[in-house]
């Protein structure tokens, strides 16, 4: 074995979905194209005004610069606790039952970390964000794909399940309003997911990145107001879509008390705590006014109804979304998810995401981020119906 051979975990993980996206995007412009990316969700609306002067306020304070606890600050155990009762009806002990995380791709990799071991099986959605099935395979673990069932919603079927594979599962990773589907969660299914997890003595960890970002209307629920859910999950709530503060990496894993306090215990030993001025930061946010995030929304309503119907004027029966920042629409006939994003690319000059980057249940789809600016994105959608019509 060579000096730098990496680890055999790592040389399972396939490479970083997005890491390749960003790189083909660099390859074009640096051949003078014009590229317009409607790849990556990453929000390019500013961070509310209230959130950066609190941040702005906090940063210069001189008690901010020590080591955080990893617990986090009272002010923001108490600001998720208040949030959650007032907006999803849920009660959450701020002493026990929240903890702050680096943003929601650490807290489900570490979460993988607490509670994995090699022989065990987390059931990841297919398809999903990678990290799902990513983290699992660094903690030594399994990754066992559950296919979103578009007839049903895009749920699992969990009736489905291998029973065997269901006894060795110790996580189910659900996220809902769901990346990179942009379904809603079904009546009843929560309920659905408690029973199961009881049953099988599974740890649940929901997703919960989008439950602010959401259309026509449509309220999304947090897991944890389910019956039971306390009991046998755990949700990861994030700032970074609803608030536009992606690169803040903030956010709270909350709810089952001796999870939240295994997730605690990993993390003394990985990293030092969340800045304390970015716990400020996310108070102001959970605490701030509700006109900027209304905003928001209607700004990307706005850009979710030009998005479909400049698909279904080129030919493709896509559902208008009710939640998250993106389109997930049927590749046209003849076309397999990657070569539709090709011709696209090479025909347009835009990026769009084949549905097979987020697993294999992915095929057949591709996905378009409402997060570029208003005059790109129609600009976007121009070429696409000038090359694709």
């Amino acid at each position: 074995m060579a000096l730098t051979d990496p680890s055999k975990r790592l040389e399972a993980m396939p490479p970083y979905m997005f890491a390749e996206l960003e790189r083909r995007i660099a390859d074009k412009r640096a051949a003078g194209i014009d590229v317009i990316s409607l790849g990556i969700g990453d929000p390019d609306m500013p961070t509310y005004d209230h959130v950066v002067r609190a941040m702005q306020t906090a940063v210069a304070e001189n008690s901010n610069q020590k080591y955080p606890s990893n617990r986090g600050t009272d002010e923001f155990r108490n600001a998720f606790s208040k949030f959650y009762l007032r907006r999803f009806g849920v009660e959450i002990l701020p002493d026990g039952e929240v903890m702050p995380a680096i943003g929601a791709k650490e807290a489900i990799y570490n979460l993988c970390f607490a509670f994995l071991d090699p022989g065990d099986v987390a059931l990841a959605a297919d398809p999903g964000y990678p990290v799902y099935s990513g983290g699992p395979i660094l903690a030594g673990a399994e990754a066992v794909m559950v296919p979103l069932q578009p007839e049903l919603g895009f749920v699992p079927d969990l009736d489905a399940i291998d029973p065997l594979t269901a006894e060795r599962a110790r996580l189910l990773f659900l996220n809902y309003p769901n990346n990179p589907t942009g379904a809603i969660v079904p009546d009843g299914f929560f309920e659905k997911v408690v029973e199961f997890a009881r049953r099988n003595e599974i740890l649940v960890v929901h997703d919960n990145a989008y439950s602010e970002t959401t259309y026509d209307g449509y309220v999304a629920p947090s897991f944890l107001a389910t019956p039971g859910a306390k009991e046998v999950g755990v949700e990861v709530f994030s700032l970074s879509k609803g608030y536009n503060m992606t690169g803040w990496r903030v956010g709270a894993v909350l709810g089952n008390a001796e999870a939240v306090q295994s997730y605690w215990r990993l993390k003394t030993n990985v990293d030092s705590g969340l800045f304390e001025a970015i716990q400020v930061a996310a108070v102001a946010a959970l605490e701030g006014p509700a006109d900027p995030l209304e905003e928001m929304n209607r700004t990307y309503t706005r850009r979710r109804d030009l998005v479909v119907e400049t698909l279904r004027a080129i030919g493709v029966d896509v559902a208008s979304p009710k939640g998250t920042i993106y389109v997930w629409a049927p590749v046209p006939e003849g076309h397999s998810s990657t070569s539709f994003a090709e011709m696209v690319l090479e025909e347009a000059a835009v990026v769009i995401s084949p549905g097979s980057m987020y697993g294999r249940g992915g095929e057949g789809f591709f996905r378009i981020s409402l997060t570029t600016p208003d005059d790109r994105l129609v600009e976007a959608l121009e070429r696409m119906r000038k090359h694709l019509t």
